[in-house]
């Protein structure tokens, strides 16, 4: 009898936050918890899950349960549901309003119908309350590595809010970094954090040899609360098709993609792309237009700014991309993509050799996954720790050079990064060299670490299986009332 009891699937919420970077890695840490036969639940909006149930296999494990994104209250368009949707700052605050008026249908449905375990995004902490209230254990996501946390720990503990350059203290190597975060943002996230460490532990979209033992023993000795590293979650997806089909819809068809990619030599191509909610100003984006042509290396460059403006005038081209670049560059040196592109597909692709990105989480675990070395461009959230995890302690990339830590993606800056630092920057990484063949070596071998822990018997398999295990053990100890 006990036996039966131990093999009865575990039913598991999920509750991602509306926005890609939080949403696809949580889904797909979710699809790996129903591979192993456990029943989960997706909670999200109609539009959102529109999007999931093409990228995620849904079967008698796997489901969605959707609940009314409130777009009139907040004054939204049906269907703007994600932060990625938002055009301009308004946009973002009422998307952000809307998520917070979600509490109560989704408390209603768990109320109504009690799971074993809540992982929610730390970005919803009122789940803190519901799992307590129902005696459900909680476990948090918030989609950074261990190394930014503990890093974001430090900063607050030591108030570094001043100084331009400083050297974190009190962790296992010597970071220097020469951006200051927000102080709102800082104290905004050591809140969030705090309501983290009340619940059952931690899932993180990494695997243990990137994020490293001793940060992994750091932030348990630090904090007293548990890690399970799982991921990176994006290596569920095999096939080219299923790599593709990740997150939304691409603005340019995987033929033509795959077409152009297939035609250059190996480790050729430049990859620039700063995700969903960095959007830069027409004259940061005209310096990188001239860097990348100044380099001479091919290109593939998403510019999400640009969305639905593929018939603008030569004069609002011109704000942003010299005269006569894409005559010059268009079909042969490059590809533009105006909107989403096939990130992961890309990434994995044999042609590409570099990847200049804003170091957002997904996106550095999605690279190294790849095995793909990068030029790290931070812009706001915890980007500015996360570069330094790639560039100081792994040795996988090389600095911009950017030194404005923004309170978010979109708005004015202050600064631009020119167009002879990017050029450097690419030259520096493109053009071969000793410096370049090293970081490129250390880039493979973390790769191949990371395929290994995803697989069988490798450290997030393992930590899966532990998780899972230890979740048993608590839901059986509720029944038997000990």
């Amino acid at each position: 009898m006990n036996m039966e009891h131990e093999e009865k699937a575990l039913k598991i919420y999920f509750i991602p936050y509306l926005a890609p970077g939080h949403m696809i890695p949580l889904c797909d840490i979710a699809t790996l918890f129903a591979s192993r036969h456990q029943n989960v639940t997706i909670i999200t909006t109609p539009f959102n899950a529109q999007i999931l149930s093409k990228s995620i296999p849904l079967n008698q494990n796997l489901s969605l349960h959707t609940v009314p994104f409130p777009s009139q209250e907040v004054g939204l368009p049906d269907g703007m549901e994600s932060l990625s949707a938002a055009t301009n700052p308004d946009n973002l605050v009422k998307i952000y309003q809307g998520t917070t008026l979600l509490q109560p249908p989704i408390e209603h449905f768990i109320e109504q119908n009690p799971p074993d375990c809540i992982v929610a995004d730390f970005l919803f902490p009122w789940v803190d309350e519901l799992a307590n209230k129902l005696q459900i254990p909680r476990l948090s996501f918030n989609g950074f590595s261990i190394f930014a946390i503990c890093a974001m720990e430090s900063v607050k503990a030591n108030s570094l809010y001043e100084s331009s350059s400083y050297v974190i203290p009190d962790l296992p190597h010597s970071i220097a970094m020469n951006a200051t975060p927000p102080k709102q943002m800082t104290e905004l996230l050591g809140e969030l954090l705090e309501t983290v460490f009340k619940s059952k532990g931690i899932i993180i979209n990494n695997f243990n040899e990137l994020d490293g033992e001793e940060y992994i023993e750091h932030y348990e000795k630090t904090t007293g609360h548990k890690a399970w590293h799982l991921g990176p979650a994006s290596l569920i997806r095999r096939t080219i098709q299923q790599k593709a089909e990740r997150g939304e819809q691409s603005a340019v068809s995987l033929h033509e993609c795959l077409s152009w990619l297939n035609s250059k030599p190996d480790k050729s191509v430049l990859y620039i792309c700063f995700g969903s909610l960095c959007h830069f100003q027409d004259k940061q984006l005209y310096e990188i237009s001239c860097g990348i042509e100044n380099s001479g290396h091919e290109f593939v460059w998403v510019v999400p700014e640009k969305k639905g403006k593929e018939n603008e005038t030569d004069e609002d081209k011109e704000k942003w991309l010299p005269k006569g670049f894409e005559e010059r560059n268009i079909g042969k040196k490059g590809l533009i993509v105006r909107g989403w592109a096939p990130q992961v597909m890309i990434l994995s692709h044999s042609a590409v050799g570099g990847f200049m990105t804003h170091c957002g989480w997904n996106s550095t675990v999605e690279a190294v996954s790849a095995g793909v070395p990068m030029i790290t461009w931070p812009v706001h959230g915890e980007q500015f720790y996360n570069e330094k995890l790639i560039t100081q302690v792994r040795g996988i990339g090389v600095e911009v050079g950017a030194a404005e830590w923004s309170t978010m993606g979109f708005g004015e800056r202050e600064e631009v990064v020119g167009r002879e630092c990017i050029e450097k920057a690419v030259r520096r990484m493109m053009d071969g060299g000793d410096e370049a063949e090293e970081i490129r070596r250390c880039a493979q071998e973390l790769g191949d670490k990371a395929n290994l822990a995803a697989q069988e018997g490798g450290s997030s398999y393992k930590n899966l299986t532990a998780l899972i295990d230890d979740l048993k053990r608590s839901r059986d100890r509720k029944a038997s009332g000990s």
